[in-house]
């Protein structure tokens, strides 16, 4: 071990194993790989001092450290900052974005609220740049009083670090901090074995000690090296002579912390007002505590009995012994003496540069309700908002909500501090706030935005069957006082209808746009995105498909045309899957591929999968099924790096089409459970269609009509439905179910020629001609592979050619079947579209083709990770252009490469193109 000042190298006394893991981490860094690790642990088991430890071992390296601080937990990104402080001056060095959302989060410059995943990647950026000049070591104390999002987003750094020399190590405590810390890796840090605790109890005893004295202190300690050292110098030997006067037994926390408070009240109260300031303060800022002790009315000379004991040290900052001593000063205070400290503290403290800090202490400094205070915290959410500190503004809102007088005030702060509350993920503490509210006096618009915003937090909670209704009300309460907002209100009450679906209770899609006529709330003039939407599907739900036509051209229009992030953001889904109602294939494709674009440029993960799994569902339909899987495997890691869940509706979607029936059957069944367990009724068709997709691929045809039947069972689910039908008709007369395939193209085709495009009137056609005989079915699949041909939907012109195929086989027209076969069986390996590849097949051989195998080449096989970014440096993208895009560093990226070089035998970016063609990704199923 290498050596360590003599006070460290007691408190590391048995902790071997432990320093050994840490020089492993530092050996990985040193060899160019990133590490992360946990240390938890109880308060004073050692996390500190194994910091410390690492410190020491990497001095002369890049360091960088910081702590939390419990004073510090609503102040935004302030962990962050006190991290990345010494690299501020590379921030010119990152793309320009991600430069831009780090100085708007340090309130370095001012814009608009940063992404807080962008300011993530930002991080990241920024820290890995630092570690190419040499191993960085990033270590974080007390993590568990991190800000929120600071913590967020140290924890997607870590997830995304890779290929480059850089280790974030953090200290957290047991039972405490941020959920996210749980999955990264972790090394508890338990109790030292008994003898190296009677070791280091040895150590810090002053002389001899009674036997049952030394032996209940080492029981009440449990192997924790803080109990150890400091148990001795609680009660003095003398009080515990006498069995009675044993302390209680209890957690070794708590008994230092009882210790601490006796050693805290022998001090002069002088010391006491002073110690209490320090700990007040978290910045550890000693010309700032000075002032604070100047208008305390306490001298520096008070520090000495405090100094002498080893309780803080005020050399360059004000530093406790330990926190926990902090957090026992500052709690041991009676309420009136913290607030007249933090009172002192917003006095001293500069408004100019330091406000939001000053508000807090102003807060923290009185009980009474004082509007100029709550004002200053008003404004210090503003602060907060524009910073992305989405928490920050939420817990500055809700602390001047507590501390307006005036009732009306209060109640209106109440519900904007719940809004804020729900955006930045509490929706716990938005009820709390939203209760407050409600018992103020509220005027009839206060009370409409209370129900629309508990209906935001059952929608946010759950895009299933509990939020309908709760939006439809708010809507209907917000119709006399805001029409845009009630509008808005009411496209996201049909949004939940539709995710609903056949899983609604008491309202569904078609009850919202009832209501919508009944009430008709204006709309703005020129109509905005979200008017043009709610128009045509209010037309939709409650007039049918034909009345809805030209609004739904209108509105899918107006979007494609729309350039706002926001607006692109706020509205593509609905757009997209409006468009593929209409079969607007172009539309389609379009908007959900500017969806994914947008996402990914403005780095709002929390939207990006929702993104993604639209364009896999597109990108099936035309074909690329490789490009497909390449999103299906970015999905997962979208979703851990922004945490949240969404049913798999693009994997299970691919998984039909590529047709390997077990891992397909498995995972439809799987994200079926998961949409009912979620009130997802949409999900239950997606499933079933894809049930339907996979069984008429591998050519069972009756388990594809159940399945179509069930998937084509509500019309509501609008595109599942209709594309249901087209399962149900094929699978239907394969198994005999005639009338059935009968009744269904009636109500396909009411859809198709309203539509009138060609991918609609194409399926159409196909579909007629399965239930029709002769020259007028030979007519119905030439038209049907015609139209098809012009689209984007090259899988439905693929099949249009197999089902032409194999009707002119049956017609014993063997040549001509042969041709369309084969044109199909060239599709389907191009496409990767496996069991409607195997059932081409057949068909072929019954013709009396000999079939030859044909794959697709395979020369080297990469992850879909490593296929994703050769293809993106293959299209001249920089790594720092492809790491801005998948959410990676541009060394890790470099990293990739090198590996994709070494698999295809290649050694520059110019031969990536060539290389890749015909590579197979790694099959995500």
């Amino acid at each position: 071990m290498l050596a360590v000042n003599e006070d460290n190298r007691i408190l590391l006394r048995g902790r071997r194993s432990e320093c050994e893991v840490l020089d492993r981490l530092v050996s990985r860094v040193e060899a160019g790989r990133s590490a992360t690790l946990v240390l938890r642990g109880e308060a004073g088991i050692g996390k500190s001092a194994l910091l410390d430890y690492l410190a020491e071992r990497v001095a002369g390296r890049g360091v960088a450290r910081a702590a939390g601080a419990e004073s510090e937990m609503e102040l935004p990104f302030a962990g962050l900052h006190q991290l990345c402080a010494p690299f501020l001056g590379s921030l010119e060095s990152l793309p320009a974005p991600q430069a831009q959302a780090l100085a708007t989060a340090f309130g370095v410059s001012s814009g608009a609220p940063p992404d807080r995943f962008l300011v993530g990647l930002a991080a990241l950026s920024l820290l890995t740049e630092r570690a190419a000049e040499g191993p960085l070591f990033c270590l974080v104390d007390d993590a568990q009083w991190l800000d929120r999002v600071s913590a967020q987003t140290l924890v997607f750094v870590a997830r995304r670090m890779l290929a480059e020399p850089l280790a974030l190590v953090f200290g957290v405590r047991s039972g405490q901090g941020p959920g996210g810390f749980a999955g990264l890796p972790e090394l508890m840090i338990n109790g030292l074995p008994d003898n190296d605790a009677r070791t280091l109890l040895d150590s810090a005893l002053r002389g001899p000690v009674d036997e049952r004295v030394r032996e209940r202190i080492l029981a009440e300690a449990r192997g924790n090296p803080l109990g150890l050292l400091e148990l001795p110098f609680g009660p003095a030997p003398t009080d515990l002579d006498d069995e009675s006067g044993l302390p209680d037994p209890g957690p070794v926390t708590r008994r230092i912390e009882r210790m601490y408070a006796k050693q805290i009240q022998s001090l002069p109260s002088a010391t006491r007002r002073l110690l209490l300031a320090a700990a007040a303060e978290p910045t550890g800022d000693v010309k700032l505590l000075g002032r604070a002790l100047e208008q305390l009315g306490v001298s520096a000379e008070a520090a000495a009995p405090a100094v002498a004991e080893k309780m803080i040290d005020l050399k360059v900052m004000a530093r406790f012994r330990h926190p926990l001593l902090r957090s026992v000063v500052y709690r041991s205070a009676g309420l009136a003496e913290r607030r007249e400290v933090h009172r002192v503290l917003a006095a001293v403290t500069d408004s100019a540069t330091d406000p939001d800090r000053r508000a807090w202490h102003l807060a923290r400094a009185t009980m009474s309700p004082d509007e100029a205070i709550a004002g200053e915290l008003e404004n210090s959410a503003e602060r907060a908002q524009a910073r992305g500190g989405a928490a920050a503004s939420a817990a500055f809102l809700a602390r001047a909500a507590v501390l307006t007088p005036d009732p009306r005030r209060k109640a209106e702060r109440a519900v904007a501090a719940a809004r804020a509350k729900l955006r930045a993920g509490a929706p716990a503490a938005a009820r709390e706030l939203l209760a407050i509210a409600q018992r103020g006096p509220l005027d009839e618009f206060g009370l409409a935005r209370v129900e629309l915003f508990q209906a935001h937090i059952a929608f946010a909670s759950s895009r299933g069957r509990d939020a309908g209704p709760l939006l439809l009300g708010a809507a209907r309460r917000l119709v006399p006082f805001d029409a845009a907002l009630a509008r808005e209100t009411f496209l996201d009450a049909i949004s939940a209808a539709m995710f609903a679906g056949r899983l609604s209770v008491g309202v569904d899609a078609r009850t919202v746009a009832n209501v919508v006529h009944e009430t008709r709330p204006a709309a703005a003039q020129p109509p905005r995105n979200a008017d043009l939407l709610l128009d045509a599907l209010a037309l939709r739900f409650a007039e049918g498909y034909g009345a809805a036509a030209a609004a739904s051209e209108k509105a899918v229009s107006s979007l494609r045309r729309e350039t706002d992030p926001e607006e692109v953001l706020r509205w593509s889904w609905l757009a997209s899957a409006l468009a593929a109602e209409m079969w607007d294939d172009e539309g389609w494709t379009a908007l959900a591929e500017r969806h994914v674009k947008t996402a990914r440029a403005v780095g709002a993960l929390g939207e990006l999968p929702l993104a993604l799994n639209s364009l896999v569902v597109v990108q099936t339909c035309t074909g690329e099924l490789d490009t497909a899987a390449l999103l299906v495997a970015e999905i997962p890691i979208v979703q851990d790096a922004a945490g949240g869940s969404l049913v798999a509706y693009g994997a299970l979607t691919l998984s039909a089409w590529r047709g390997t029936e077990g891992k397909a059957a498995a995972l439809i069944q799987s994200s079926m459970d998961d949409a009912v367990t979620r009130g997802e009724g949409i999900g239950v068709a997606i499933a079933q269609r894809a049930r339907a997709v996979l069984y008429n691929g591998l050519g069972k045809y009756e388990r594809a009509f159940d399945a179509a039947v069930r998937a084509s069972a509500h019309e509501h689910d609008l595109v599942a439905a209709s594309w249901g039908l087209i399962e149900l008709i094929e699978a239907g007369v394969r198994s005999g179910h005639h009338a059935e395939a009968a009744g269904a193209l009636l109500r396909l085709t009411r859809t198709t020629e309203a539509a009138g495009t060609d991918w609609a009137l194409g399926v159409q056609a196909r579909s007629q001609a399965l239930l029709s005989e002769g020259d007028v079915a030979d007519h119905l699949y030439r038209e049907a592979i015609e139209r098809l041909e012009r689209t984007r939907m090259r899988m439905e012109a693929a099949r249009a050619h197999l089902l032409y195929g194999e009707w002119l086989r049956r017609e014993n027209r063997r040549r001509a079947a042969r041709d369309h076969l084969q044109a199909a069986h060239g599709l389907f390996t191009r496409f990767g579209a496996g069991a409607f590849l195997g059932r081409t097949s057949r068909e072929l051989a019954a013709t009396g083709e000999t079939v030859a195998r044909r794959t697709r080449a395979t020369p080297r096989r990469l992850t879909a990770q490593e296929t994703q970014i050769a293809r993106l440096a293959g299209d001249g993208l920089t790594n720092s252009e492809i790491g801005a895009e998948l959410f990676l560093s541009p060394h890790t990226v470099e990293w990739h490469l090198r590996k994709v070089f070494t698999k295809l035998d290649i050694s520059s970016r110019r031969q990536l193109r060539g290389a890749l063609t015909g590579d197979t990704p790694a099959d995500p199923d």
